[in-house]
């Protein structure tokens, strides 16, 4: 062994180094939450299956706060409107909070009712289902995470409900319509996403980036703009984020939230001038004016996140909670508040420690995102779950945030390829121009040649013989048909080929969505009859 090779061996390995502390913070809190069920359940039955529910739904917890939390603040962090430093603290606080203040005190044991509970034989099979669709969907969102995917927590634990419940009483015990419904979400929610956020996105350009004073178009669209979206974030928040704390229709919440839209657009209007008067007439200048309501936006979707998805990772805790202290379980479970807690604290604690990976991947690495684009894959998350929710068609907010993005970004790809015809039309009308000015001279100096008293036929006929080269390839030209150069011919190639979006985040993304049901669905029925084996007498 050479030296070369001591030394390499001896530099300490940063990876390593920055991961070891963030595993044993996460090892500290399950430890931590496994005595503290310990504490109050010694003595009860299978209390030792509470703890490691208990351990499975803190692991849960944190695997959601790395994986699923990156798409409310990932576009505000890739457009510069957030650090990533202060979207993690305000992500967790707005997640905690949602999960403590919105979260609902009762959960439905079986996660979207995919499976036929009559059909389970007794409380000990129902608690090993739970735990193992718990531990499947967090065991899957840890690999997506490692491999930087986004995807579906609901997906996740519903692939591992449905597993579960294979495993234990075979193929009838599954609502195959329902399944059928989710397997459509693959489809509806980012294909919804993708086009409102480009539609925003057309309309901004058309009313704001196109117009040739920027700043004056800004002076009336922004606020119009900040209007639609307070009222969409305000109905959004109605009728999903206070849904466990009161019921609203759709008329009321919208009602309300347009009253709330109409008195922010009259209080924020001056403001929104007075920072437009103080900007350059410039596409990034306007973009500042997005940073404040892109901030409000990351704030409200966290806060409705928590509020709804924390039910994923505390949901089927829950349900073994209360089939223990009960020792008999039914449709729906009282969520106490420690239980709550676990997953409100583990999402935080999740997001800080593992959640700057998806955050990143998100927000920078699938498309470039400004604080325009990433605005309209704000609106289009609000605006798709309020859409989708009167429908009833069954959507996922991960598949919606990332649906926008791609939406947004093959929109700039489609107007960039646009561009090719806008240059062949440049490079025609320049070539145009130049046969024009030769055949302009060759007719002069024709024209010189006819006042001469003595000239050369040759002469004559050369000169005719290019006037009429040169009328050919006009009229070539005017028909299409233009001999561009190879500086040319590599400009306009190079704008064919620019992707804005990446493809190959693009495969691992969609691939992951894909096998996400079946793949915890798998390792939760494997779950299931590893947990009985050990379990049974």
């Amino acid at each position: 062994m050479d030296l070369k090779s001591v030394a390499y061996m001896q530099k300490p390995n940063k990876t390593s180094d920055k991961l070891f502390p963030r595993i044993l913070l996460s090892i500290t809190f399950v430890l931590f939450v496994a005595y503290y069920v310990y504490s109050f359940s010694t003595g009860t039955t299978n209390g030792i299956l509470l703890i490691i529910s208990a351990i499975f739904g803190a692991y849960m917890a944190m695997n959601i706060g790395a994986n699923d939390v990156a798409n409310n603040v990932g576009p505000a962090v890739g457009s510069n409107a957030l650090s990533i430093f202060w979207a993690i603290v305000l992500a967790a606080t707005f997640e905690s909070a949602g999960a403590l203040i919105a979260g609902g005190d009762v959960v439905g044991t079986i996660k979207k009712g995919i499976i036929n509970p009559a059909l389970i034989q007794n409380a000990d099979v129902f608690i090993w289902i739970m735990m193992a669709a718990l531990l499947a969907g967090a065991l899957w969102l840890n690999l997506a995470t490692a491999f930087g995917a986004p995807v579906s927590t609901t997906h996740s634990i519903v692939g591992g409900v449905t597993g579960a419940g294979i495993a234990a009483a075979g193929w009838s015990i599954v609502s195959w319509s329902k399944m059928g419904a989710i397997v459509a979400s693959w489809v509806i929610s980012p294909l919804l996403g993708g086009l409102i956020a480009a539609g925003f996105l057309i309309f901004i350009k058309k009313t704001i980036i196109f117009k040739d004073d920027q700043r004056l178009a800004a002076k009336t669209i922004v606020p119009i703009l900040i209007a639609i979206m307070t009222w969409a974030f305000s109905t959004y928040i109605l009728l999903k984020g206070f849904k466990h704390i009161i019921k609203l229709n759709f008329i009321t919440a919208s009602t309300a939230g347009l009253a709330i839209a109409l008195l922010l657009y009259f209080l924020t209007k001056p403001s929104i001038l007075r920072a437009a008067d103080k900007l350059p007439n410039t596409r990034v200048a306007i973009n500042k004016l997005f940073n404040i309501p892109l901030i409000f936006s990351a704030a409200l979707l966290s806060f409705a996140h928590g509020a709804n998805d924390v039910a994923n990772a505390v949901g089927p805790l829950a349900a073994i909670n209360d089939t223990i202290m009960n020792s008999s379980f039914s449709a729906k479970a009282h969520i106490p508040l420690w239980v709550m807690v676990v997953g409100a604290l583990g999402i935080s604690l999740g997001l800080a420690l593992y959640g700057p990976k998806l955050i990143k991947k998100v927000g920078s690495e699938i498309t470039e995102l400004d604080q325009i684009r990433a605005f309209c894959v704000a609106m289009a998350a609000a605006i798709t779950v309020i859409i989708a929710s009167q429908l009833g068609l069954p959507v996922s907010s991960t598949h919606i945030a990332l649906g926008g993005i791609f939406g947004v970004g093959f929109l700039r790809e489609y107007l960039t390829r646009n561009e090719v015809q806008e240059i062949k039309e440049e490079i025609k009308k320049t070539h145009l121009q130049e046969q024009m000015e030769k055949l302009e001279e060759y007719k002069n100096e024709l024209e010189s040649l006819g006042k001469l008293k003595k000239v050369d036929p040759y002469l004559i006929k050369n000169l005719m013989s290019k006037i009429n080269e040169e009328k050919k390839v006009i009229n070539k030209i005017d028909a299409g048909k233009v001999h561009m150069s190879k500086i040319e011919k590599k400009a306009v190639k190079v704008v064919k080929k620019h992707e804005l979006v990446k493809r190959s985040a693009i495969k691992m993304i969609v691939a992951a969505w894909l096998i996400t049901v079946p793949a915890a669905g798998v390792l939760a029925a494997m779950l299931y009859y590893m947990l009985r084996g050990i379990l049974l007498p």
